[in-house]
């Protein structure tokens, strides 16, 4: 009844369902059962004062089983033989357990709210024992370090104007009470892991174990015992020689120290502040964990002050940063285009054509992306912020040949073929070798129908007869003449047979012809010259 009471008074001064229940820890249906009756009798919040007797007046008329005791005593009798059942169950499995059970397996019929209240007024000191919380033993220096996201709230950049949601990624160290607090824009992996380097370099050493929570950014299947830790988490804690042991999912209190930071960290510095940019955020926090968070003094510590605790009993426990630097990577998974790329980002990359539709792991850093299959490295590429970056040898061989038949790759094959065929190839790309790049191409493209004596024999031919061209060549080879003797022009090397002026007029004279019939011209030019 009380408990009813007060979900009334809360609604009637003014405050939504969903607070109540939020407030109250019930259930929003539970609430807007109650206040169902309320509604109907035209009671609304704000009006005159009610005093709880009043409440419970209307309640006893609106609820009449919760003071019926003969019908509670009933419904209850109902239980009672299952008591030895009961106990020995509870502090097994949990309340719906056992009346899911009760009512399968022995037929009862009470509701689960009603079987809870029998608990607590029959069973209390059972009922009572779930919530008792067992405290932590005290953490070891240099043991442990809980780590979580935190929101923050809103800011707007006030060079873009563009609003951001900021999130606080907090590493507390639980012995000393030290921590670390860096805001992000983005709880992606990136951020995830660049915020471990920059807390270990803050503290200067990594803790033993590192507690997160079961962020998608660090495990990527929560389990109780066995999580599976994404890779890049992986290749950090590797790095820095820490273990992972994340936090039971939907269990605060596995990382006490980092949750009851969060209210602090907001109220403390984030509260009523302003910033130009995200790098001064970032640097304004790491100031405000060592000036203001770590000098505070601390109950729990006595009255110490973290920093203190941290500098006489932890730092020197902490294990010691490596020398190489850590390098960022962003692990992904890409499927395999039937161009043969996969996209990373905003960049296209090419892997061997025999893994298109395969589902491959990327490993990217500033400068390398690298691709695995099933734990193989099969495809490294420099990085590139954006565009595309194409092997042609991960395309099939016929796939590619053209675009592989480059200057050098023709004069290759010419020598192969032979002197001649090697001289023609020359000549065709001396001049301009990309716009003759295809008719050099063809010449070495004949060997395959042909052969390399008739290919060499016909671009022999072709030098010869002055036209070293693909189209002579090809012609030769189809007329199949690349290996006959050359035609014979001129004399043939037989004496010559001269006539002088007087011979040729006596030719003529011989066969009746007269000068001025034969050479008109030649007699009116010696006519005109008498005169």
């Amino acid at each position: 009844m009380v408990d009813i009471v007060e979900i009334f008074v809360h609604w009637y001064a003014g405050r939504s369902k969903s607070e109540v229940a939020t407030s109250l820890g019930v259930d929003p249906k539970t609430v807007r059962k109650y206040l169902k009756p309320a509604e109907r009798s035209g009671i609304v919040p704000g009006g005159p004062p009610m005093a709880e007797e009043d409440w419970s007046k209307l309640i006893r008329s609106w609820f009449p089983e919760m003071t019926d005791r003969t019908l509670r005593q009933i419904t209850w009798g109902d239980i009672d033989p299952h008591r030895e059942f009961v106990k020995d169950l509870l502090g097994t499995v949990n309340m719906s357990t056992i009346h899911q059970r009760l009512r399968d397996e022995r037929g009862l019929t009470v509701s689960v709210a009603t079987f809870r209240r029998w608990v607590h007024a029959t069973m209390p000191e059972q009922a009572d024992r779930a919530k008792v919380t067992v405290l932590r033993d005290e953490v070891e220096p240099g043991s442990e370090a809980q780590i979580d996201y935190g929101f923050l709230g809103q800011w707007t950049n006030p060079r873009s104007g563009k609003r951001h949601r900021v999130w606080a990624f907090v590493m507390v160290l639980p012995c000393s009470r030290h921590m670390f607090v860096r805001p992000v824009l983005s709880m992606d992996q990136h951020s995830w892991t660049e915020a471990h380097v920059a807390a270990f370099e803050f503290f200067g050493g990594v803790p033993k174990r590192l507690i997160p929570d079961n962020l998608k950014t660090g495990v990527d299947k929560p389990d109780l015992y066995d999580p599976k830790i994404n890779r890049a988490y992986a290749e950090l804690a590797a790095h820095y020689g820490a273990l992972v042991d994340p936090a039971r999912a939907v269990k605060p209190k596995d990382k006490p120290r980092v949750e009851r930071q969060m209210p602090y960290i907001r109220d403390s510095w984030w509260a009523g502040r302003e910033f130009a940019s995200i790098e001064q955020m970032q640097a304004d926090a790491v100031a405000w964990s060592t000036t203001v968070a770590g000098r505070r003094a601390c109950r729990p510590l006595g009255g110490a002050s973290p920093i203190s605790v941290f500098e006489a009993a932890e730092a020197q426990i902490l294990l010691p940063l490596p020398q190489a630097s850590f390098t960022l990577a962003r692990w992904s998974t890409a499927t395999v285009g039937p161009d043969i790329h996969i996209r990373v980002g905003r960049t296209l990359y090419s892997v061997p054509w025999k893994l298109i539709g395969r589902r491959v792991d990327v490993r990217s850093t500033a400068t390398m992306v690298q691709v695995f299959l099933d734990g193989e490295m099969v495809k490294t590429h420099a990085a590139l912020e954006q565009g595309k970056r194409t092997d042609k040898n991960d395309y099939p061989p016929e796939k590619i040949a053209f675009q592989m038949r480059t200057p050098v790759w023709c004069r290759t094959q010419a020598s192969e073929v032979g002197d001649a065929c090697r001289e023609l190839v020359d000549g065709l790309l001396e001049v301009n070798a990309l716009y003759r790049l295809r008719a050099a191409q063809g010449v070495v493209g004949l060997r395959k129908k042909y052969g390399d004596q008739r290919l060499e024999a016909a671009c022999a031919k072709a030098i010869t007869v002055g036209d070293p061209s693909y189209r002579t060549v090809k012609g030769v080879l189809i007329a199949g003449t690349e290996t006959d003797p050359e035609p014979e022009t001129g004399d043939a090397g037989a004496a010559a047979f001269l006539h002088g002026p007087a011979g040729l007029f006596a030719a003529d004279a011989a066969m009746g012809v007269t000068d001025d019939v034969v050479h008109p011209q030649i007699s009116d030019d010696a006519e005109d010259g008498a005169r």
